[in-house]
């Protein structure tokens, strides 16, 4: 895989990507219906705290998008939260799990954060086996968010997690992610 900032030039493949109710519903800040404008508006943001990239497969031809990972504030928070998604063409291929790994890793080793969170409306599961596989805890805790799709608050599950330095016997296994959108 390949993470990398969004350029203006993405913007038909981000929408091509992205334009799917099934994923934009799962999304906090994502419009419903996405339109083309949009994905031109969301690559030419000003960058604000955390980040964000896009997920590019690698192929003998051109990269392909496959989906999105980055780290957002939390709200009345100095804290971060992870947040993914995936086209469904590349559903279960484990991309989600990779790109979140060498995120993690970024936030952990570059960033230097004490703590992630996440979290995943719970009419969609999928999005929490993904987080306890990488290393998230649910605290149990379960709060309305607000998503953009359906234009209304939602439950959603919450997660986190600690991102104190590894012992040596616990290192993270070296990634295959290239990745150069991780500049603080």
């Amino acid at each position: 895989l390949l993470l990398r900032p969004g350029w203006a030039e993405d913007a038909p493949a981000l929408h091509a990507a992205i334009a799917d109710e099934g994923i934009v519903r799962n999304l906090a800040t994502a419009p419903w219906p996405y339109r083309m404008s949009d994905a031109e508006a969301f690559l030419s943001r000003e960058p604000g705290p955390g980040h964000s990239c896009l997920i590019y497969r690698r192929t003998h031809g051109a990269p392909q998008l496959v989906g999105g990972v980055g780290f957002g504030p939390m709200p009345d928070s100095d804290e971060f939260e992870l947040g993914y998604w995936i086209a469904r063409q590349s559903w279960g291929l484990g991309y989600a799990t990779e790109a979140a790994r060498a995120m993690i890793a970024n936030a952990r080793h570059t960033l230097r954060l004490k703590r992630l969170h996440a979290g995943h409306f719970l009419d969609n599961p999928a999005p929490g086996r993904v987080l306890e596989k990488i290393g998230f805890s649910p605290p149990g805790e379960i709060a309305r968010r607000y998503s953009a799709g359906p234009r209304a608050e939602a439950p959603c599950k919450l997660y986190a997690l600690d991102l104190a330095p590894l012992p040596a016997d616990k290192e993270e296994e070296p990634s295959l992610v290239e990745a150069f959108c991780m500049a603080a």
